[in-house]
């Protein structure tokens, strides 16, 4: 039986090894009931073998983990009835409709005849289907298909719902709707959801709280705007009349409220929380000092700048290292 008091996910030193090739290294991490949690990182970075211990399909090589409360390598049959899952890949039978495809899951399941009735009709205008509910998946876009599996996954009413790497591949607009959908059914149904993402704008969007990984390590951990906020804020850029901007530094260097000022090319740069609200105080005090400002921008940090921060790298870059980690994780598990 599902512990509802227990953690949804949990994971004790959880690691896998490929080989020589450590995938997920020595991973600590609880996930609470009906969050919006998000696994960020680049490709290689260990999510996705992370996400495949946790839903049974791949064991461990030493650690730990729970989901609901079931272990998931002593109580697999347990952990795979409390979850739903929608994998990177397509997994829909395109030559089936979209009614038969949601109804052949249900039947898996065991859901009864009488609740696949109810649910299935359901789930498919959760996400915009119902006209489509009789078409076979092979008619669909991309958007659409996406959208059948994660209703799919939700059918038999999981305790948690996995994704993986949900709107990969598809355009912005799409994904913004598949986004929507993801937190209507966290806000309607209360369920927990764990999801594997490299977009950092999806994450922010998306997640309650993000644990950033890279080198199958977890780096970073806490909401989106804690993460970002413990880089030191916004900055402030102003250009200065005059084309020095020295003047500025001690004038606002004594204020509590601001975190660095320095100046540079014309410029100061003022680190400060809540860039908005103080922007009209940081003039204020220029004024007041004979100072006019003739230009001003105000750059939030991102989910990008944590992981540099952290890395010294963008997450976007592509790197050989991270190919060649793929590729030997994938030669190692097929032997």
């Amino acid at each position: 039986m599902t512990d509802m008091a227990a953690p949804t996910v949990q994971t004790f030193t959880l690691t896998r090894s490929f080989g020589t090739l450590t995938a997920v290294n020595a991973l600590d991490l609880t996930i609470d009931k009906g969050e919006i949690f998000g696994l960020l990182g680049p490709n290689g970075a260990g999510k996705t073998t992370t996400l495949s211990m946790l839903a049974t399909l791949l064991p461990p090589t030493s650690g730990t983990a729970t989901v609901a409360g079931h272990d998931t390598t002593g109580e697999k049959d347990a952990v795979r009835r409390a979850i739903g899952l929608v994998f990177q890949d397509p997994s829909t039978d395109e030559e089936l409709s979209a009614w038969e495809n949601m109804d052949f899951h249900g039947r898996l399941y065991g859901v009864p005849r009488s609740e696949r009735s109810k649910r299935i009709p359901e789930m498919l205008d959760m996400v915009d289907l119902a006209d489509r509910a009789r078409h076979r998946v092979k008619t669909f876009s991309g958007g659409m298909k996406r959208r059948l599996e994660i209703a799919r996954g939700f059918l038999h009413h999981p305790f948690v719902l996995f994704l993986d790497e949900p709107t990969t591949g598809l355009d912005p607009q799409t994904r913004r709707r598949i986004w929507e959908h993801i937190q209507r059914i966290n806000r309607e149904k209360k369920i927990t959801i764990l999801l594997t993402t490299h977009s950092m704008e999806e994450a922010d969007a998306l997640c309650s709280r993000v644990g950033i990984m890279d080198h199958g390590r977890l780096i970073a951990l806490g909401t989106p705007s804690k993460l970002k906020d413990d880089l030191g804020g916004d900055v402030i850029s102003i250009k200065v009349d005059g084309g020095d901007a020295g003047p500025v530094v001690p004038i606002l260097e004594d204020q509590d409220w601001v975190k660095a000022v320095h100046s540079r090319d014309g410029l100061a740069d003022i680190t400060v929380s809540n860039g908005e609200g103080h922007i009209p105080e940081i003039l204020r005090l220029m004024e007041h000092s004979g100072l006019r400002a003739l230009s001003l921008t105000l750059k939030k940090p991102t989910l990008e700048d944590v992981f540099i921060h952290h890395t010294g790298r963008s997450i976007r870059d592509e790197t050989a290292d991270n190919v060649d980690r793929m590729r030997q994780r994938r030669k190692a598990f097929n032997r």
